[in-house]
């Protein structure tokens, strides 16, 4: 609907799938969380599976839009809308989650790695579509931050962070960084996970992850140039590990 309005996008036909309830749920099944396409982002803010399991996703949703907007808005409506500022997006580069997709001959699973081609562009085929989400829980005690600089709460963010970080015996045992906003599509920043994984997480260090972000290649637009988006994506970082890290 957001690519109707702005014209971006002009089909012939358009399939409401709000009475498919098969397409609306939360589950906990073999390893992973599993959500329905169709279940509203009102829902998975408010599911205790989800705060519990997910606790990234959780922080990250109560930044998307405004309440009304949740009420109707859904998980797989923003994945498959796939706004480079979008948060939704970024939480599952962050989990590497995949994305169940259908159609009428059968279905695939694909990471979100490959799902995500480019603004505002997937890897859905004309005659697909998504079905389920499935995250993968980190382990009880992780650490997770979603950080974001919008110019007013419910706007889109002009870049955003999610860290996702376990510590064992004073070490990072894992660790996922995913700047959204930043690039044509959510980006895993993986040289500043290598800079702290199996390391001491000192402010020093913290640091030095940070500003690898510093020379990524941005978006660009008449408000926002590169520069001021490579900025916010160190600052945002480090903001991001700083906060994770005392959960």
């Amino acid at each position: 609907m957001p690519m109707l309005n702005f014209r971006v996008a002009s089909p012939a036909h358009v399939v409401d799938l709000n009475r498919v309830a098969g397409l609306a749920y939360i589950n906990e099944e073999a390893g992973h969380i599993a959500i329905g396409a169709m279940t509203r982002q009102r829902d998975i803010e408010t599911s205790d599976l989800v705060a519990r399991r997910l606790p990234l996703l959780a922080a990250a949703i109560r930044l998307v839009g405004h309440r009304q907007t949740r009420n109707r808005g859904t998980i797989g409506g923003s994945l498959a809308h796939l706004d480079p500022s979008a948060e939704l997006p970024a939480v599952a580069v962050a989990f590497d989650a995949e994305i169940q997709v259908r159609n009428q001959d059968g279905g695939r699973s694909l990471r979100m790695a490959d799902f995500a081609k480019g603004p505002l562009t997937t890897a859905l085929t004309s005659d697909e579509l998504i079905t389920e989400l499935r995250f993968r829980p980190w382990s009880e005690g992780h650490g997770h931050a979603f950080v974001e600089f919008a110019r007013r709460h419910g706007d889109f963010a002009v870049a955003s962070a999610a860290t996702l970080i376990l510590i064992s015996n004073g070490r990072v045992e894992n660790i996922s960084l995913t700047l959204g906003g930043v690039g044509p599509v959510p980006i895993r920043v993986l040289a500043a996970e290598k800079i702290l994984r199996n390391a001491e997480p000192t402010l020093a260090r913290i640091a030095e992850a940070a500003n690898c972000c510093a020379n990524l290649e941005a978006l660009q637009d008449p408000l926002y140039p590169a520069w001021y988006r490579q900025k916010l994506a160190v600052t945002l970082t480090r903001r991001a590990l700083e906060k994770a890290l005392p959960r």
